[in-house]
């Protein structure tokens, strides 16, 4: 992924083996497209609140929804994977809490892609992949 590409789109290489855990990650790499493209086309500021608010929504569900899985295989890395999950809804609410005080601007729709993006691929790749093969492992 290039630093000046915009978004993120869904490839196979992704998927987990968890249906639900992979239609929930498709869709939060659709919010965040939905999102940054929001910005990007001047949406009004109440478009880009809403998008925005059920992104953390979606996000904070989908977190609750992985960590449950985990604790009922037994998942060893729980701990700190529910961490990485934590630390993940400060920098988001750090984001809104931006995008609150200053609106839409073309540095907030570049960090939201380097930072929502990069961490969402990033996430799926290293850390939930090790939770798919230790279920697929059982």
């Amino acid at each position: 992924m290039g630093e000046n590409v915009i978004g993120v789109a869904w490839n196979d290489s992704y998927k987990l083996g968890n249906e639900q855990v992979d239609l929930q990650h498709k869709k939060l790499f659709e919010m965040v497209n939905n999102l940054i493209n929001s910005c990007l086309d001047g949406s009004d500021v109440a478009k880009l609140q809403e998008t925005l608010g059920f992104l953390v929504n979606y996000t904070v569900r989908h977190f609750h929804f992985e960590e449950e899985l985990q604790l009922q295989y037994g998942y060893p890395e729980y701990e700190a994977h529910k961490q990485i999950h934590e630390d993940f809804k400060v920098t988001v609410g750090e984001l809104v809490t931006r995008f609150e005080k200053s609106g839409s601007s073309t540095v907030l729709v570049n960090d939201v892609n380097k930072i929502l993006v990069r961490w969402l691929v990033n996430h799926i790749q290293r850390e939930d992949k090790k939770i798919g093969i230790f279920i697929n492992s059982l």
